[in-house]
């Protein structure tokens, strides 16, 4: 009996920095995520911004090359208080964009509230309680989670995009229950309650 083509893409998730830029790679092979791998980028040994700019490109051209992600889920930065860390944080993540799209990579962009709901059903969650929920989902042993949370922030990304991506799009949507029933009257059983 003939199962057919198994369908396999590979997802790269990037938790931009200028200090650690974490990235995760998933395999999705039948619909079912599996980790190929997670690092980080390491940038604190260049004091000059525009060389720390420079690295992150040619690192995720590099990991492009190497994995061949057929799609990039990348986590929006934080809105803060400081305007200076927003913008430096802004400059890597479009740069780490314009890397992946110099290799055709389409790319996807979440906002961390969106990628720790997502996964843990809480958008406040740690990034300990992410790392310990993808530890779980993806079945990863203690002895390959790296202590950088970037790297699982990363992969974060890229799960919650796995996730997304496969969502039943109904065309139709529902603002409560009371607008579901309204609009779907015959899968709404009325029940006879006894006094």
């Amino acid at each position: 009996m003939n199962k057919g083509i198994e369908k396999e893409r590979i997802i790269l998730g990037i938790d931009p920095g200028t200090a650690i830029m974490g990235y995760g790679v998933l395999r999705v092979l039948n619909n079912k995520p599996e980790l190929l791998a997670m690092g980080v980028i390491d940038l604190r040994k260049y004091t000059d911004h525009y060389l720390k700019l420079g690295r992150i490109f040619t690192r995720v051209q590099g990991i492009v090359d190497s994995y061949l992600p057929d799609e990039l889920a990348i986590e929006a930065p934080f809105f803060g208080k400081n305007v200076q860390s927003m913008l430096k944080l802004g400059r890597a993540q479009g740069v780490a964009m314009a890397a992946a799209m110099s290799r055709d990579v389409p790319i996807t962009e979440y906002a961390p509230l969106k990628i720790k709901m997502a996964i843990t059903g809480n958008g406040k969650a740690s990034k300990e309680q992410v790392a310990d929920m993808l530890q779980r989902i993806l079945h990863i042993p203690k002895s390959s989670m790296l202590p950088q949370l970037d790297a699982t922030d990363a992969l974060g990304a890229a799960y919650c995009h796995f996730l997304q991506s496969n969502r039943i799009e109904t065309g139709v949507n529902y603002s409560n229950w009371k607008d579901f029933i309204a609009k779907n009257p015959a899968k709404v059983s009325k029940l006879k309650l006894k006094k």
